[in-house]
């Protein structure tokens, strides 16, 4: 049972901000309308709208993982119009993630600051309603917020934002506590793009071949994307780990998600507060906040000394006293 003390966060993801902004930061301003992202499955340019579609996918693993240091998560909420090809890819990702999907009925043709008023609202509600929300994290980068990330603190809440880079309002960061960059999350690999040529005079696809391109597109969505590097794959495994069946996992594969998942861990408590080493019942307590399934007895460790242990190529620990410190190697 949470003690008085704890750190309560509260996180609001405004999905289509987060979602265009991604997609205009690796295509070019403006080229998630430009390339009808919203309509893939009926523009008749599915072929490379899929391609670019992927290469732009969202890591919210890795969101939610960055939002559970500032404490125990006890309200996630995302919005969106989930009737929209580009959102539903992702409504099994935010589901396994525990994340409740606020449905934005279009009453217009665009939505435009539906998203942004229904969400402002029900962070103020909540607030006044749960006392004892601590910390409330927005995903938006969009000025609209400022008034919201304002009465947040004047509330007397710990106001974060998250946003993507060149789409984020100088703004709104001033006005919020601590404002983090997405492409700065740990998880997160810089994207390069080598655009392929377009295919000339690409026929349109068959009703068929359109049902494989959003299946092939919610497959994509649903799993991380693949990072360079030992620990990037790591990383990349456990927030993986966090959406599958631990049951349909061999012992090797939980051996590996575990491995990611406290690597993961480590790195975003040394980017919260810069610790060459760290204590062992933090980084545990973290591991915890992002996958509340790990438990090192289950992978065959009599306990989290064991575990870390056995990971030796990966983390160091030191004892002082009866304290056990630990830190990434390499780093």
């Amino acid at each position: 049972m949470p003690t008085d003390s704890e750190a309560r966060v509260a996180v609001y993801i405004d999905f289509d901000n987060i979602l265009i902004s991604r997609y205009d930061q690796i295509h070019g301003r403006g080229a998630f309308h430009a390339d009808k992202v919203r309509t893939l499955t009926t523009d008749g340019r599915e072929s490379k709208a899929r391609t670019r579609f992927s290469q732009a996918t969202v890591d919210l693993g890795a969101i939610i993982d960055y939002a559970s240091s500032y404490g125990s998560i006890v309200l996630s909420r995302a919005y969106a119009d989930w009737s929209v090809p580009a959102h539903a890819a992702y409504r099994d990702q935010l589901l396994a993630r525990a994340v409740d999907l606020v449905q934005m009925f279009p009453t217009t043709r665009s939505l435009k600051n539906g998203a942004d008023i229904r969400l402002s609202i029900d962070v103020v509600e909540d607030l006044f309603r749960l006392d004892n929300i601590t910390h409330v994290v927005v995903v938006a980068g969009d000025s609209d917020y400022i008034a919201l990330a304002q009465r947040t603190k004047r509330l007397g809440r710990f106001m974060v934002g998250i946003g993507v880079a060149g789409s984020t309002s100088k703004s709104l960061a001033a006005a919020c506590d601590e404002f983090a960059d997405y492409d700065a999350l740990p998880g997160i690999e810089p994207v390069q793009i080598d655009e392929p040529e377009p295919e000339p005079d690409a026929p349109e696809p068959t009703p068929a071949e359109a049902e494989a391109i959003v299946a092939e597109a919610e497959v994509v969505a649903a799993q991380q994307q693949p990072a360079r590097g030992r620990r990037s794959r790591r990383a990349s495994s456990a927030s993986v780990a966090a959406e599958t069946d631990e049951v349909a996992m061999t012992t090797a594969q939980r051996g590996d998600a575990a491995t990611g998942l406290l690597e993961r861990a480590m790195r975003i408590l040394h980017q919260k507060n810069d610790d060459e080493w760290l204590h062992a019942n933090v980084v545990k307590e973290q591991m915890k906040r992002m996958d509340p399934v790990f438990n090192e007895k289950s992978l065959g460790h009599r306990s989290f000394t064991d575990f870390v242990t056995a990971r030796g190529e990966v983390v160091d620990m030191r004892e002082e006293g009866q304290a056990r410190l630990l830190r990434l190697k390499g780093d």
